[in-house]
């Protein structure tokens, strides 16, 4: 049954998009910014955010790889394949090559980048992957939008009334 196939695949990209983009949203709006209101010094929190940015983008590359997949197996989308596609490639780039320059540069720093001299290069440049990283999220997410309204787009739509032409019940007038 191809059909069934086709609605599974699609139900399952819905579900793993949505859950990404909640959680990416969730950390954006909702934990970082608690994180560095709430923690005593911003070396704190940015540890904190630190430990939690390689799940969501890890999850955002896998999210992303299901959806490019099933946006070429099931109905054809080059659309999906693109979105999920830019996901992978911003969430890989973001956790596998900004994420460790960051690290170095911390480490390199020998003390919170905030201690640092506003005019040390080392300050400058993290405020420059910093940048990086919050837009390669920010592209990521908008691509998890973009897959997951193209998924919902291609799926059948539930009728809301039940079929009563195949009923097998018949009206009794008395």
């Amino acid at each position: 049954m191809i059909g069934d196939r086709t609605m599974t695949s699609d139900a399952i990209a819905v579900v793993a998009l949505s859950a990404w983009l909640g959680a990416a949203i969730l950390v954006a709006a909702v934990v970082a910014p608690a994180a560095f209101a709430v923690l005593p010094t911003r070396a704190l929190a940015g540890a904190l955010v630190g430990r939690v940015l390689p799940v969501l983008f890890y999850a955002g590359a896998a999210a992303g790889l299901l959806s490019a997949l099933l946006g070429r197996s099931s109905t054809p989308s080059l659309g999906r394949t693109a979105a999920g596609t830019v996901m992978i490639v911003t969430c890989l780039v973001a956790q596998l090559v900004v994420a460790p320059r960051i690290e170095r540069l911390r480490l390199d720093a020998g003390r919170p980048i905030e201690e640092l001299a506003a005019d040390d290069p080392r300050r400058s440049e993290f405020g420059r992957l910093h940048g990086a990283s919050v837009s390669m999220l920010g592209v990521a997410a908008i691509a998890a939008g973009v897959a997951l309204a193209l998924t919902l787009r291609t799926m059948p739509v539930a009728r809301t009334t039940p079929d009563l032409s195949n009923s097998s019940a018949s009206t009794d007038d008395g």
